[in-house]
């Protein structure tokens, strides 16, 4: 089984699913994606520079990020 490190391009994560939200600005790229990697854990990369850096993470962390957002924590950031 393949294990990702944290800081691995992007690019170089093989044949992953990115993934993207419906709400992101297709014409400017500003989404953050993600990808269910095969053994398990999920990565996140910024769409602006796909040969930039992945952060991956344990699915139960981005069950605690989800529930977080769900939530409002995050609601500041946007603002």
């Amino acid at each position: 089984m393949i294990n990702f490190q944290n800081g691995v391009p992007a690019s170089s994560m093989g044949d992953v699913r990115w993934v993207k939200s419906s709400a992101s600005n297709p014409a400017g790229g500003d989404c953050v994606r993600f990808a269910e990697l095969p053994n398990g854990e999920v990565a996140m990369s910024n769409s602006r520079f796909p040969e930039g850096p992945a952060l991956v993470f344990t699915r139960s962390e981005i069950k605690a990020m989800l529930a977080g957002a769900r939530q409002g924590e995050f609601d500041s950031m946007a603002a």
